[in-house]
């Protein structure tokens, strides 16, 4: 294996070993959480343009699945492609063992030309990231280049990820149109399963003119300001009284589209098992979520309240409108790691429809 190195934009270094792509790339440095699932984690395009850090320590040792696909969406991914533009790990395993797994974490990511590093101390760097807030950072492999350090927030990663034309999902029931800001497969999937059928159209589309009982706003990558037409057109919809449904920045697009503020979290991409408080009924959920703006609360109008509440840090997890079908959660409740199932939220909704 090469050296490679990461340089933070604040001038530390962490030297460790390439595997995956050998190549030099840049972007947003977050870290993540979990202790499984780095295939459907890559995969998601909330991460678009970030250096993903996992704080498990052992990554790749149950390989990576095979294409199979469930509804036209491959089954055991988020997306068709690795999203994030690079991997830290402490330690990667190249000997993989899993019964559905078809090649190794290394393989599959020279074959999307994603750059990895192991052997580096990621308690360390996590704890900077912590304390210091998520920055901007560089993977050097190859010395003779220098890809220099990218503000990510200020390209349109939305529009590079959602969908360039509309797709149909049919089925039986209620049609809900789904705002693709950069979508989990597994939002689309947690909707057929109810007998839904979905019109995934992409973030800047005039949906207004489409037969529909409800909207929903999509997780995805980058700031929700950056998305003007998405919060224009939500705006509209609002106007009609029609179910609405926000997910992570389909949150924060939301509560845009209501006349709230949203604003940076210094974190951001807390990753699994983040406790969010419902107000009223003080439940906790244990969520699941990769979001690095949040509505601020102070800002809402007087027909809304919040939600949810980070139990940890306070910010806020979810609005929702005190007498119309307007709601949303910064977390993704289709993943429900946690004792009490958070998919209520999508069952919420459809008996809205």
């Amino acid at each position: 294996m090469k050296e490679a190195r990461l340089v933070l934009q604040d001038g530390a270094e962490f030297i460790g070993r390439s595997f995956g792509y050998e190549g030099n790339t840049n972007g947003e440095v977050v870290f993540n959480t979990g202790m499984v699932g780095y295939p459907e984690t890559m995969t998601d395009p909330s991460y678009r343009g970030q250096i993903l850090v996992f704080t498990y320590p052992l990554i790749g040792n149950y390989g990576v699945p095979g294409e199979e696909k469930e509804n036209g969406m491959l089954k055991n991914f988020e997306s068709d492609a690795i999203h994030c533009r690079a991997l830290i790990v402490s330690d990667y395993s190249e000997d993989y063992s899993h019964w559905n797994a078809v090649k190794s974490l290394g393989v599959w990511m020279k074959e999307q030309k994603i750059p990895g590093i192991t052997g580096i101390d990621t308690r360390m760097l996590t704890r900077r990231l912590r304390d210091r807030g998520t920055m901007s950072g560089k993977i050097i492999i190859d010395e003779n280049s220098d890809p220099g350090f990218q503000d990510i927030n200020k390209l349109d990663l939305v529009g590079e990820v959602c969908v360039k034309e509309p797709v149909e999902y049919s089925r039986n029931g209620k049609r809900v149109v789904l705002v693709d800001c950069g979508t989990k497969n597994n939002v689309i999937q947690a909707f057929l399963r109810r007998n839904i059928s979905v019109l995934r159209v992409p973030y800047d589309y005039e949906f207004q003119k489409e037969k529909l009982d409800g909207i929903v706003l999509s997780n995805g990558p980058g700031d929700p300001k950056m998305c003007t037409t998405t919060i224009e057109n939500a705006r509209k919809a609002m106007q009609r009284n029609i179910p609405i449904l926000g997910i992570c920045l389909g949150s924060q697009i939301l509560g845009l589209a209501a006349g709230a503020n949203t604003y940076k979290l210094k974190y951001g991409h807390r990753g699994h098992n983040q406790p969010c408080n419902e107000t009223g009924t003080k439940r906790t959920y244990i969520t699941s979520q990769n979001h690095g703006y949040a509505v601020e609360t102070e800002t809402l109008p007087e027909d809304w309240r919040e939600w949810f509440v980070n139990d940890n840090d306070g910010t806020n997890e979810g609005i929702i409108h005190i007498s119309k079908p307007f709601f949303a959660a910064q977390f993704h409740p289709e993943a429900s790691p946690g004792p009490d199932d958070s998919e209520f939220i999508f069952d919420m909704f459809v008996r809205a429809l």
